[in-house]
């Protein structure tokens, strides 16, 4: 059965996260927006919002012992709900070509999980590294519906046993690359965990990498 959940539609807020989370009570909240005024990214980066873009997160409650990687689930929501027009990158951005179109939020504290997502639908002339899902304006209410897709399939793995990590893995474009990662470690990732990390071949080693940004090294 589908989790049932209160959703909030706005044009603008200063941030999705903070407001689902404060709006939190028996239900799952979702706060859907086309723009954030403060959003932010991971480690409290600045989010640049696209001329057509979505900022959704959800508040749920968590229970202690929750330990499943709810960044990459919500990675796999997302690919889900934009038809798998995009892949993922370790552990929380969405990419085309190498460029960044989207990327997750994961904010855990108190028993309570917000989880984010931003997506640029459309940006003719993105800075350089970004780009979007769309060639072409998709209109002003993309947003809603791909936000609502995404938190109800979010909400469904939630709700589910385990995680689907061979989903994942077919999705991931970090796997088989050649990435580095602070403070000064490289190799190439060859798989993702039960537990989310991100296993990486270094000489006759595999690391395992859990948290942080990887850079993936073209060549």
């Amino acid at each position: 059965m589908a989790t049932p959940y209160w959703q909030m539609r706005r044009e603008e807020v200063p941030s999705t996260q903070d407001l689902a989370r404060s709006e939190l009570a028996t239900l799952p909240v979702v706060v859907v927006a086309a723009v954030q005024t403060a959003g932010r990214g991971r480690t409290g980066a600045g989010w640049i919002t696209a001329p057509q873009a979505l900022a959704v997160s959800v508040a749920i409650p968590i229970s202690q012992g929750e330990d499943r990687p709810l960044s990459l689930m919500a990675g796999v929501a997302a690919r889900r709900a934009l038809v798998g027009a995009v892949g993922l990158k370790w552990p929380n951005d969405l990419e085309i070509d190498d460029l960044k179109v989207g990327g997750i939020l994961v904010e855990q504290s108190d028993g309570i999980a917000v989880i984010g997502l931003g997506v640029n639908l459309w940006w003719p002339e993105p800075p350089e590294g970004m780009g979007a899902v769309g060639d072409e304006d998709p209109g002003p209410h993309r947003h809603l519906e791909v936000g609502a897709l995404w938190a109800a399939e979010l909400l469904a793995l939630i709700g589910a046993e385990g995680w689907p990590i061979d989903e994942y893995r077919e999705s991931c474009g970090t796997l088989g690359r050649e990435i580095a990662w602070e403070p000064e470690g490289s190799g190439k990732a060859i798989d993702v965990g039960g537990s989310g990390a991100l296993l990486v071949q270094v000489g006759h080693d595999i690391v395992e990498i859990r948290s942080g940004a990887v850079r993936h090294v073209r060549g």
